[in-house]
């Protein structure tokens, strides 16, 4: 692991140039591919990395998306503020890496908090509006509150039982109760979203810039899930009485949340949203607590991570041209753009879980374990599924479809580097699926 936190850490403090650290991201995914070593351990532990596949798999996803985030950021390097942009991402880089990878609790919480920092600055320093601060107090307020619990919680594993390893796949607390789990889950809840906890996320995806959003979306949100995965191997599983209340909670508030997208008029509001619904999938499979469950959470989160990513970094390339998040603001992209549409209806068909995208195997396998413990469950699933098609083709219809707005320019969307940036994401979401062991081995 060291081959790859040391070199991006001589990055952290180099004044190097814009194209020059893109590159240098960009050559860490070499190394990071070795990772996949610990696929032919019989644990799917690599003594050599330090890590499992899960880990791994994140790794691999950071590292993927941290120079797509520099490509798209390009109106930062025009405007001459590169060196401390640069820095903070790759100091996030560099948090987020150590946090998937690390090996003790303690380190994982003081990771978690500290990711917090870099995407704080980001969002502060170069959002659009004078509503980033408020943004940015939600993120704070709602994250740190909710990780309080997590911090006692390991204070009682470390100081009680004597237990602070993460890759340790016993039931080290199967004596301890009910609220315990709710203590060592919540703050991830939060991150990841759940339901009625998620109004940070709208907020900090509509006022952060293009680094913000992708980041946020691909990765952050996935540190939520991470942690979830990791306490199903070290805590008890829930009892019956919490887990059905949780997983209806969940699953309703995916559906409420996707009927909120057909209504939402702001391009960056509606990706956000959808991003809760897709994550209370995941959540969903993971409190199931079967190996569907799991596996269709972990290829939900990578399949997501890399088309949020993309859409975001799409709205953006919208916004450089109308200065406007609106979707009446910004239509006849088809008459102006066809690649550019293209591209919007690869990533719609994706978002709805068209084959043969990756979402389309995560949705196979949330729904089936979702449904295990009730089949009432069916009632939101369905609806969810229905209301996310419904959504995806009216982002695309109202964006590229319809008379072309006088006052954008169209020459803003053509720039061969924003065409790479979006290929670059869209590719592996309909490359896993040909080879569905990389996210469903462990």
């Amino acid at each position: 692991m060291l081959s790859i936190l040391f070199p991006i850490s001589l990055l952290m403090f180099m004044k190097a140039k814009w194209n020059y650290s893109m590159m240098f991201l960009s050559m860490m995914m070499v190394p990071s591919l070795m990772t996949l070593y610990c696929n032919t351990m019989p644990i799917n532990f690599s003594p050599m990395w330090g890590m499992d596949y899960m880990s791994s798999m994140l790794v691999m996803l950071t590292l993927w998306i941290m120079p797509m985030v520099i490509a798209a950021s390009q109106k930062i390097h025009l405007e001459h503020n590169e060196q401390m942009f640069i820095f903070y991402t790759t100091t996030l880089t560099f948090i987020l890496l150590l946090a998937f990878s690390v090996s003790h609790l303690f380190s994982f919480y003081i990771l978690f908090e500290a990711s917090l920092i870099p995407t704080l600055l980001i969002i502060m320093k170069w959002g659009y509006q004078p509503e980033r601060l408020q943004a940015s107090m939600y993120l704070m307020l709602y994250t740190i509150t909710a990780s309080l619990p997590l911090l006692g919680g390991i204070a009682i594993q470390v100081l009680l039982l004597k237990m602070d390893n993460v890759f340790l796949p016993l039931f080290t607390f199967n004596t301890l109760s009910t609220p315990f789990w709710l203590m060592m889950n919540f703050a991830f809840m939060v991150k990841l979203p759940l339901f009625l906890a998620h109004l940070w996320l709208p907020k900090a995806h509509v006022e952060a810039p293009v680094a913000g959003s992708m980041i946020l979306a691909a990765v952050l949100l996935k540190l939520g899930g991470y942690g979830m995965l990791r306490m199903m191997y070290l805590i008890a599983p829930m009892n019956i009485s919490l887990k059905m209340p949780l997983i209806s909670l969940t699953l309703w508030g995916g559906m409420i949340t996707s009927l909120i997208c057909v209504r939402q008029q702001d391009m960056k509001s509606l990706i956000a949203y959808s991003s809760v619904g897709h994550m209370s999938l995941v959540m969903a499979g993971i409190i199931a607590n079967v190996p569907w469950g799991i596996w269709g959470a972990m290829a939900m989160m990578i399949s997501h991570g890399l088309l949020s990513s993309a859409m975001f970094a799409s709205a953006d390339m919208c916004y450089s041209s109308s200065n406007s998040r609106s979707l009446l603001m910004n239509k006849g992209i088809n008459i102006t753009i066809p690649t550019m549409s293209m591209m919007w209806f690869i990533m719609s068909a994706a978002n709805m879980a068209a084959p043969p995208s990756t979402n389309l195997l995560a949705e196979i396998m949330l729904i089936t374990c979702s449904t295990v413990s009730t089949k009432l469950m069916i009632i939101p699933l369905g609806i969810m599924s229905f209301v996310a098609a419904a959504y995806s083709l009216t982002l695309y219809v109202s964006m590229n479809h319809g008379p072309i707005n006088p006052l954008n320019n169209p020459a803003m969307y053509i720039i061969p580097r924003n065409l790479m940036v979006i290929i670059s994401h869209v590719t592996p979401v309909f490359l896993i699926i040909l080879m569905p062991t990389l996210i469903t081995i462990f």
